[in-house]
């Protein structure tokens, strides 16, 4: 039997993206399990809606999703948090998802859904999988992105390496998978909810000795992002950056077993 596996998607004021997104996201894993029959992880696979604190309808709209698209053979869930930020609600979905196999993914589909075999598999022999929109002939999927955003990613991926995440190709694409008991292990230990916990997630996978894999995924930047480049952010980012090493200090390796 193939592992069960739970797809969490973070939202945040997302009501011109959500609706489509999970009508896309569901629309394909029926149609994967129709394809792929009832064994495959397809079959058996459940989405977590996290929704960051929405200050618009999203919520409303999501509810209104989840009625239209109810199926048998297909669990959509809707979690309510307060706000605290992306990495804050990716952590509260990976610690609430019942799958053996627990993935995140941006609510905008930037990476598509028929990309999740892609991390599936990859976790068949890894404890965590991470998206790189970096092909294997060196195409860059984030060449799409706007200038500013492109020249704030290059430094961060510098000083990231450096300090944090070691030689990890893409530390920021919002498309990762961790087996179900790394996931409870590494986000349990998370304490950072700004745009750094991906690293910061990173960095605790390879402190506690974990097998990790970098894997090359499509990507389309998508507009509509709310991501702007200013200041405060950038010195935000820094900050968190700089402190993670610090804050897991005294993580041990993780023992056989765990």
């Amino acid at each position: 039997m193939s592992p069960r596996v739970s797809i969490v998607l973070p939202a945040y004021n997302e009501r011109e993206r959500i609706g489509r997104a999970l009508r896309e996201l569901v629309s394909y894993l029926q149609q994967a399990a129709a394809e792929w029959g009832g064994e495959s992880w397809a079959s058996s696979a459940d989405v977590l809606i996290v929704d960051d604190g929405s200050t618009d309808d999203t919520v409303a709209i999501v509810e209104a999703a989840i009625a239209e698209l109810a199926a048998p053979q297909l669990e959509v869930k809707l979690l309510r948090e307060s706000h605290s930020g992306k990495g804050g609600a990716v952590r509260a979905g990976m610690l609430a998802a019942q799958g053996e196999y627990i993935i995140f993914t941006d609510a905008d589909m930037a990476t598509p859904p028929d990309q999740l075999p892609i991390l599936v598999e990859a976790l068949a022999s890894h404890d965590v999988a991470l998206g790189s929109r970096i092909q294997p002939n060196g195409v860059d999927r984030r060449a799409s992105q706007p200038l500013q955003r492109r020249l704030m990613g290059r430094v961060f991926h510098l000083l990231a390496a450096a300090w944090v995440t070691g030689p990890v190709p893409d530390t920021q694409c919002g498309f990762k998978g961790f087996r179900a008991g790394v996931a409870r292990d590494l986000f349990a230990r998370q304490q950072l909810t700004s745009i750094v916990f991906d690293a910061e997630i990173i960095h605790l996978a390879r402190k506690r000795g974990y097998r990790v894999i970098s894997v090359p995924v499509e990507w389309t930047d998508k507009t509509g992002s709310r991501m702007q480049v200013r200041f405060g952010l950038a010195l935000r980012v820094l900050v968190d950056l700089v402190r993670i090493p610090f804050l897991h200090r005294r993580v041990p390796p993780a023992r056989r077993g765990d």
